[in-house]
Formats: structure tokens, sequence, C-alpha cells
């Protein structure tokens, strides 16, 4: 999704069998085809809402470690997004299931869950600005690719509602806006990740989050 920004582009080229590993994994497959089981959905839905609060954490972090407004305006748009739109649609859907959101809070996490989201807290914590954003990027822009390609190929509409939060406008724009914060981020900061030092490390933080990423798919899976 070369509309995602050059950055993102790079990245996704240099994970290889690792992005097609998290973007087709059978998890994905299985929305967009309808063969999921809802009970592995349900289960995705009640970990998902956990992972969401601490990636708002990691988001709120970025805002932090800017350095224009900008930065921090597109950050803190992106926690609005996801504790005032995206946890509430898991909240909406799980209600729907009997699940509230007290029992969305208190879930357990799962082993995978704590692996990644303790994952991009400690690129923040430990790295600068870009490597918290290399290790953000895969969930933001990974879910705008999966949503955009799985409104076009579906064969089922059980899962229509999830795969529309993900293709929507609202969210490709949301992709396109951090795949642009990406893009500056890395002018500002390097000039560009030809030749630099950091380029490999950078990519390297990306390939793990999004190898964690298919881990959480498996995850939901189990269930």
């Amino acid at each position: 999704m070369s509309e995602y920004g050059k950055t993102f582009k790079a990245w996704r080229n240099a994970a290889g069998s690792t992005w097609s590993n998290y973007t087709r994994h059978a998890f994905v497959e299985g929305l967009g085809n309808g063969s999921l089981p809802r009970a592995a959905f349900l289960n995705y839905l009640v970990q998902d809402y956990v992972f969401l609060f601490h990636f708002s954490r990691a988001w709120a972090l970025l805002a932090a470690k800017a350095d224009t407004p900008e930065e921090m305006r597109i950050a803190a748009s992106t926690i609005d997004g996801l504790v005032n739109h995206e946890m509430a649609h898991h909240i909406q859907t799980c209600a729907a299931a009997g699940i509230d959101e007290a029992a969305l809070f208190s879930a357990e996490e799962e082993p995978e869950n704590l692996a990644y989201t303790r994952y991009v807290l400690e690129a923040g914590y430990s790295g600068d600005f870009l490597d918290l954003l290399a290790a953000l990027a895969p969930c933001v822009m990974g879910y705008g690719e999966i949503g955009a390609r799985l409104s076009r190929e579906a064969t089922s509409t059980e899962y229509k509602d999830w795969i529309a939060t993900y293709a929507s406008d609202e969210y490709q724009k949301v992709c396109v806006d951090v795949g642009a914060l990406i893009d500056a981020a890395v002018a500002r900061r390097i000039g560009t990740l030809d030749n630099s030092p950091r380029a490999e490390k950078l990519a390297g933080r990306f390939e793990t989050a999004s190898r964690l990423e298919a881990a959480f798919w498996s995850m939901g899976l189990r269930a």
C-alpha cells in the first residue's frame, strides 16, 4: 500500500513473508470467508480491547516524545480514535454477546498480548520517536491493508461490520496520516533511510511487531 507512505513501503518490503503471515493469517482469511468461529472472534475482541488500552498508552508516549505540534496533533488524534471509537466498537460488539466493559477491562492478558504490548511500550521507553513509530506502524497499517483487501475480496457478510471499520474512509485516512507522520519524522531526524546506520534497526522493529501481530491472530484461533 504505497499510499501509506514511502517509509512504510520500505519497511513492509523488508519484512518479507512476515508481513504476509500477518496480513493473510488464517484468522484474517476466516474473517473474509466467514469460516472463523464466533467464539474465536469474541476471544480476539476481548484480548484486543486490552491490547488497545496499552496501545493507546504507547501513542500517549509518542505524543510525549514529539518534536513538533503536528507530531503531537496526529498522536493525540490517534489516541482519540483508539479510545473513543475503536474501543467503543469492541464494547458494543461484545455487549451484544453478553460481555460487558467491566469484563473486558478485567480480562486476563494472554501471553501473546503481553509480549506484543510490552514490546511496543519498551520500544518507546528505551528508544526515541522513530523506534516507537516503527513498533506502532504494523498494527495501524496492517489493519488498514486487511480491511481494504477484505472489503474487495470477502465472500461472506458474517464479519462485514469489522471489515467495514478498517476499510472505511475514516480509518484509511488514519493510515495515510500516520504514513505521512512517519515519512516526516524520518526526514526530520535522520534525513533518509538510505545508508542510515539506523535503517536496519528500525526495519527490525517493524518486522518484530509484525511477527507479534501474527501471533496475536493465532492466539485468537485458540478459542
